[in-house]
Protein backbone atom coordinates (compact mmCIF):
# COMPACT_ATOMS: atom_id res chain seq x y z
CA UNK A 1 0.00 0.00 0.00
CA UNK A 2 1.42 3.29 -0.94
CA UNK A 3 1.36 5.95 1.73
CA UNK A 4 -0.43 9.58 1.30
CA UNK A 5 1.56 12.07 -0.51
CA UNK A 6 0.62 15.55 -1.02
CA UNK A 7 -0.18 16.62 -4.46
CA UNK A 8 -0.80 20.63 -4.56
CA UNK A 9 1.65 22.59 -4.14
CA UNK A 10 0.21 24.95 -1.55
CA UNK A 11 -0.63 21.59 0.62
CA UNK A 12 3.09 20.28 0.53
CA UNK A 13 4.11 24.20 1.83
CA UNK A 14 1.60 24.25 4.71
CA UNK A 15 2.39 21.25 5.78
CA UNK A 16 6.04 21.40 7.50
CA UNK A 17 4.94 24.71 8.67
CA UNK A 18 1.79 24.11 10.54
CA UNK A 19 3.65 20.66 11.87
CA UNK A 20 6.66 22.77 12.90
CA UNK A 21 3.95 25.26 14.71
CA UNK A 22 2.07 22.22 16.39
CA UNK A 23 5.20 20.73 17.73
CA UNK A 24 6.23 24.32 19.31
CA UNK A 25 2.54 25.03 20.62
CA UNK A 26 2.95 21.32 22.80
CA UNK A 27 6.59 22.23 23.66
CA UNK A 28 5.24 25.84 24.92
CA UNK A 29 2.26 24.05 26.95
CA UNK A 30 4.44 21.18 28.23
CA UNK A 31 7.24 23.88 29.74
CA UNK A 32 4.23 25.70 31.29
CA UNK A 33 2.97 22.75 32.70
CA UNK A 34 6.09 22.43 34.45
CA UNK A 35 6.77 26.11 35.42
CA UNK A 36 3.63 25.31 36.97
CA UNK A 37 4.27 22.02 38.91
CA UNK A 38 7.69 24.50 40.35
CA UNK A 39 5.88 27.16 41.10
CA UNK A 40 3.49 25.13 43.29
CA UNK A 41 6.08 23.63 45.20
CA UNK A 42 7.97 26.63 46.01
CA UNK A 43 8.27 27.37 49.52
CA UNK A 44 6.77 31.29 49.77
CA UNK A 45 9.05 32.46 52.17
CA UNK A 46 12.30 30.85 50.40
CA UNK A 47 14.97 33.81 49.95
CA UNK A 48 15.39 33.82 46.35
CA UNK A 49 16.76 37.54 46.25
CA UNK A 50 20.51 38.50 46.46
CA UNK A 51 21.97 38.74 49.83
CA UNK A 52 24.19 41.47 49.10
CA UNK A 53 22.91 44.85 47.07
CA UNK A 54 24.84 46.61 44.82
CA UNK A 55 23.45 50.32 45.38
CA UNK A 56 26.31 51.68 43.27
CA UNK A 57 29.70 54.06 43.12
CA UNK A 58 30.40 55.45 46.58
CA UNK A 59 31.36 59.26 44.99
CA UNK A 60 27.58 59.38 43.13
CA UNK A 61 25.41 57.70 46.03
CA UNK A 62 27.49 60.30 48.42
CA UNK A 63 26.70 63.31 46.21
CA UNK A 64 23.03 62.06 45.77
CA UNK A 65 22.59 61.73 49.84
CA UNK A 66 24.16 65.40 50.28
CA UNK A 67 21.77 66.33 47.76
CA UNK A 68 18.36 64.90 48.58
CA UNK A 69 18.54 63.08 51.45
CA UNK A 70 19.11 59.63 53.21
CA UNK A 71 17.79 57.15 50.53
CA UNK A 72 15.11 54.60 51.11
CA UNK A 73 15.16 51.01 49.84
CA UNK A 74 11.27 49.31 50.40
CA UNK A 75 11.60 45.88 50.63
CA UNK A 76 15.28 44.50 50.11
CA UNK A 77 15.27 42.31 53.40
CA UNK A 78 11.88 40.35 53.63
CA UNK A 79 9.11 39.99 50.80
CA UNK A 80 6.37 40.89 53.24
CA UNK A 81 7.54 44.50 53.10
CA UNK A 82 8.22 45.58 56.88
CA UNK A 83 12.15 45.46 56.02
CA UNK A 84 12.58 49.11 54.25
CA UNK A 85 16.15 49.59 54.43
CA UNK A 86 17.16 53.67 55.31
CA UNK A 87 20.86 54.37 53.29
CA UNK A 88 22.84 57.31 55.09
CA UNK A 89 26.42 59.03 54.58
CA UNK A 90 28.04 61.70 56.90
CA UNK A 91 31.61 63.02 56.58
CA UNK A 92 33.40 64.49 53.24
CA UNK A 93 34.93 61.15 52.27
CA UNK A 94 32.98 59.00 50.27
CA UNK A 95 34.51 55.68 51.33
CA UNK A 96 33.67 55.98 54.90
CA UNK A 97 30.85 57.08 56.81
CA UNK A 98 27.90 54.94 55.29
CA UNK A 99 25.17 53.75 58.13
CA UNK A 100 22.23 51.79 57.22
CA UNK A 101 19.01 51.64 59.29
CA UNK A 102 15.79 50.33 59.24
CA UNK A 103 12.77 52.22 57.61
CA UNK A 104 10.94 52.28 60.76
CA UNK A 105 11.70 54.56 64.11
CA UNK A 106 13.74 53.48 66.93
CA UNK A 107 10.88 53.01 69.08
CA UNK A 108 8.45 51.61 67.16
CA UNK A 109 8.02 48.19 65.23
CA UNK A 110 8.42 47.32 61.89
CA UNK A 111 4.72 47.96 60.88
CA UNK A 112 5.39 52.00 61.68
CA UNK A 113 7.34 52.73 57.77
CA UNK A 114 8.38 56.04 57.86
CA UNK A 115 7.98 58.39 54.35
CA UNK A 116 11.53 60.63 53.46
CA UNK A 117 10.58 63.92 52.79
CA UNK A 118 11.66 64.82 49.62
CA UNK A 119 15.05 66.67 49.41
CA UNK A 120 15.92 66.33 53.61
CA UNK A 121 17.29 64.49 55.80
CA UNK A 122 13.67 64.11 57.92
CA UNK A 123 10.97 61.24 57.75
CA UNK A 124 7.55 61.17 58.63
CA UNK A 125 6.40 58.08 60.50
CA UNK A 126 3.29 56.40 60.78
CA UNK A 127 1.69 58.73 63.66
CA UNK A 128 2.96 61.55 61.16
CA UNK A 129 5.58 62.37 63.33
CA UNK A 130 8.56 64.06 62.30
CA UNK A 131 11.89 62.08 62.53
CA UNK A 132 15.73 62.70 61.27
CA UNK A 133 17.83 59.43 60.00
CA UNK A 134 18.98 58.85 63.59
CA UNK A 135 15.74 58.33 65.10
CA UNK A 136 15.18 54.93 62.55
CA UNK A 137 15.85 51.62 63.58
CA UNK A 138 19.79 50.19 63.38
CA UNK A 139 19.77 47.20 62.51
CA UNK A 140 22.23 44.73 63.72
CA UNK A 141 22.45 42.26 60.94
CA UNK A 142 22.24 44.81 58.03
CA UNK A 143 24.97 46.68 57.15
CA UNK A 144 27.02 48.86 54.28
CA UNK A 145 30.35 47.51 52.25
CA UNK A 146 32.26 49.34 50.71
CA UNK A 147 34.12 47.36 47.84
CA UNK A 148 38.23 49.17 47.19
CA UNK A 149 36.97 52.52 47.68
CA UNK A 150 34.36 52.37 44.71
CA UNK A 151 31.48 50.62 44.84
CA UNK A 152 28.63 50.44 47.27
CA UNK A 153 26.86 47.05 48.88
CA UNK A 154 24.00 46.63 51.35
CA UNK A 155 24.93 43.33 52.94
CA UNK A 156 22.04 41.05 53.89
CA UNK A 157 23.41 37.78 54.94
CA UNK A 158 22.90 38.91 58.64
CA UNK A 159 26.11 40.54 60.21
CA UNK A 160 26.64 43.63 62.27
CA UNK A 161 25.44 46.97 61.59
CA UNK A 162 28.59 48.51 61.82
CA UNK A 163 30.42 49.77 58.07
CA UNK A 164 33.32 48.44 56.51
CA UNK A 165 35.65 48.98 53.89
CA UNK A 166 37.06 45.78 51.76
CA UNK A 167 40.48 46.42 50.52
Amino acid sequence: MKSPRLRSPLARALAPVLGGIAFFALFFAGLWGVALVINDRADPTSEIGNKVFEVGKVTAMAKAITRDGPLLFPDLKSPDGVRSVVLDHSGSDPAVGWQVYYGYPADRDATCLVTHVEGTRTFTDCEKRTLQVSDLKAPAEVRPIVENKKTLYIDLRGLTASATTAP
